[in-house]
């Protein structure tokens, strides 16, 4: 692996909106990452966005990817007939792409051309076309194609995430519900509050996020609709309401209600409001999120004496013990495919993200940090989000699946935690 590399590839901004974006420092990345040359675009000078650079940005960030500076390029072609594969072989690229950005009338459409230096062969050209805020969006659309022309995974630089902000001053929005690009860029607020928001999650058409809030004095669940703004509080138990998490279908939420004594799961079906107890003893049953099918749930318990991670069919409700190795795991997430499992594990005393097999139960530890929680798996399986600190900070990190690529997002304003990586939402 890699020696640590501290690089910083964004520099501090506000947003339009007028919060701080998150901004990335790469701690590590593969041994023997791709040089790839993104040559800056045609008539792409003067306009809001820089289209190559985010293309850039998105690839390194992968850690697959090692662009090539502008300046040390030997030509800038912007048409395939300009291309010259023996300078680019010079330069040691094994991957260029070209493009030329053309101004319509309802925004702007941008046309590229991906190129296999060694092979000298055209692997994919598009035109992708955006609204006149768009250029971002456009941006991360080349590059999740590029990402999965040559690597053969889904791209995710497309993608949203959502992440609780503790400005850490009192205030009616000391505490904000973020959503935001994935790389941390176009941070707004979907809700602020001076009582803490807690459990953000998505549903997996991406339309919706639930959430808990303290504003009536005590927790209560909420269902937002993303398009609408429009929030919509889903309980007021007495005790806990928490832990929300949509079924794979959208049409239930899984949570924790202490209503009749002691914390358990229970699932609502969304529309009727109707509930149902899944599990029912003296426990502390929590943090359920839903297997692939939608036929269990997953959840933490402490039954075993300490706390441990379970599955329970949601139809028999028989409860089986998934870990067993370390006194601590919890805040189970299941990846896409269904054949990992990541979540909260305590090593020498010392919380890390870790991921387990679900087949063979081998245990793999991912982060290095100090008090990583709140795990969030990329939508492509390949990579997840994180909560950590870092100079008595709450931060946000990253990590891919064989903890081969890691990165941070720190903020510039208070404390950042619970991240939500959004669905693809196409």
């Amino acid at each position: 692996m890699s020696i640590r590399l501290i690089v910083l590839m964004c520099l501090l901004v506000l947003s339009t909106q007028g919060y701080a974006n998150l901004f990335i420092e790469i701690n590590r990345g593969n041994d023997n990452p791709a040089p790839i040359a993104i040559v800056p675009f045609a008539k792409s000078q003067g306009l809001p966005e820089n289209v190559q650079k985010i293309i850039a940005a998105n690839l390194e960030r992968s850690g697959f990817f090692k662009p090539i500076p502008p300046a040390d390029m030997l030509a800038l072609p912007t048409t395939q007939e300009e291309v010259v594969f023996r300078d680019w072989r010079l330069s040691g690229a094994h991957f260029l792409v070209i493009g030329e950005l053309q101004k319509e009338p309802t925004g702007y459409a941008v046309s590229y051309k991906l190129f296999d230096v060694l092979s000298q062969k055209v692997m994919h050209a598009a035109v992708v076309k955006g609204s006149d805020e768009g250029l971002r969006d456009i941006s991360h659309a080349i590059s999740d194609t590029v990402y999965e022309k040559i690597t053969g995974i889904r791209g995710i630089f497309g993608t949203k995430m959502l992440y609780v902000q503790d400005l850490k001053r009192p205030g009616a929005s000391r505490y904000r519900l973020m959503y935001a690009d994935v790389d941390g860029a176009r941070a707004r607020a979907l809700v602020k509050s001076s009582q803490p928001i807690l459990s953000p999650t998505w549903s997996n058409d991406g339309k919706r996020i639930a959430y808990v809030s303290f504003e009536t004095s005590r927790p209560a669940i909420y269902v937002m609709n993303l398009a609408t703004g429009q929030a919509t509080q889903m309980t007021n138990f007495k005790g806990l309401n928490g832990a929300p998490a949509f079924s794979p279908d959208g049409s239930h939420l899984a949570m924790v209600l202490s209503k009749d004594g002691s914390p358990d799961i229970y699932v609502m079906n969304i529309a009727t409001r109707q509930l149902r107890r899944i599990t029912k003893d003296r426990y502390i049953d929590t943090e359920p999120n839903w297997s692939v099918d939608g036929t269990a749930v997953i959840f933490t318990s402490n039954r075993g004496g300490s706390p441990q991670i379970y599955q329970v069919n949601v139809n028999s409700g028989r409860p089986e013990r998934l870990t067993f190795e370390g006194d601590y795991n919890a805040r189970p997430r299941v990846t896409p495919d269904g054949k990992s499992m990541v979540m909260v594990h305590r090593q020498n005393g010392v919380f890390h993200i870790a991921s387990q097999d679900m087949a063979s139960g081998d245990m793999r530890i991912l982060t290095e940090t100090w008090l990583d929680e709140s795990p969030s798996i990329a939508p492509n399986g390949a990579m997840l989000l994180y909560a950590t600190q870092r100079n008595n900070k709450g931060v946000l990190g990253a990590v891919s699946m064989d903890a081969g690529i890691k990165f941070l997002l720190p903020s510039g304003q208070g404390d950042v935690r619970e991240p939500a990586w959004g669905p693809y939402l196409n």
